[in-house]
């Protein structure tokens, strides 16, 4: 039929390396004009430089033993669990803080992190993106300011939950 939406869920495969469709997932939305391939690549090469790392730190301050798990780890902690969204009442425009959807969080995560490696400047792509893997699987770098600042947010205009309906 032309026009249906397709239900990703149901045609993304888990990846080849890792079996794992979190990061299928992510790497579809590393992906630039169609390029999977480099975009594979990308997500390879920064999950080598993050085992390279783990070996040379001695491990993980978490206890992360590899890294698709601090792939998770990172994931899990830039999910934010509120934001605002902007409602008109009376006249007036509110910041309303809402519980966000389980997929809508993970949607977030991967859009904060992949902006994040993007927005630097001047190293190969999967170098920035291992470094804020890293960085968020630790609780630190841009995603998890971005995440802060969102439940900042969101704590500050807690009087307007009850326009929440």
């Amino acid at each position: 039929m032309a026009g249906r939406i397709t239900k990703s869920e149901q045609q993304l495969r888990p990846d080849p390396k890792f079996h794992n469709m979190t990061f299928a997932k992510f790497t579809n939305c590393v992906m630039q004009d169609g390029k999977k391939t480099r975009a594979e690549r990308v997500m390879n090469d920064a999950m080598d430089v993050i085992e390279g790392r783990l070996k040379k730190d001695g491990g993980h301050p978490d206890g992360c033993a590899s890294s698709i798990e601090v792939f998770e780890k990172a994931i899990e902690r830039v999910k934010p669990h509120v934001e605002v969204r902007s409602k008109r009442i009376g006249g007036a425009n509110y910041q309303v803080p809402m519980q966000v959807t389980p997929q809508r969080r993970q949607s977030l995560a991967f859009r904060w992190i992949i902006t994040a490696a993007r927005a630097e400047r001047g190293r190969p792509m999967h170098q920035r993106l291992a470094d804020e893997l890293y960085a968020a699987s630790k609780g630190e770098g841009k995603a998890m300011n971005t995440r802060d600042q969102t439940h900042r947010m969101a704590d500050a205009n807690k009087a307007f939950a009850h326009f929440a309906f």
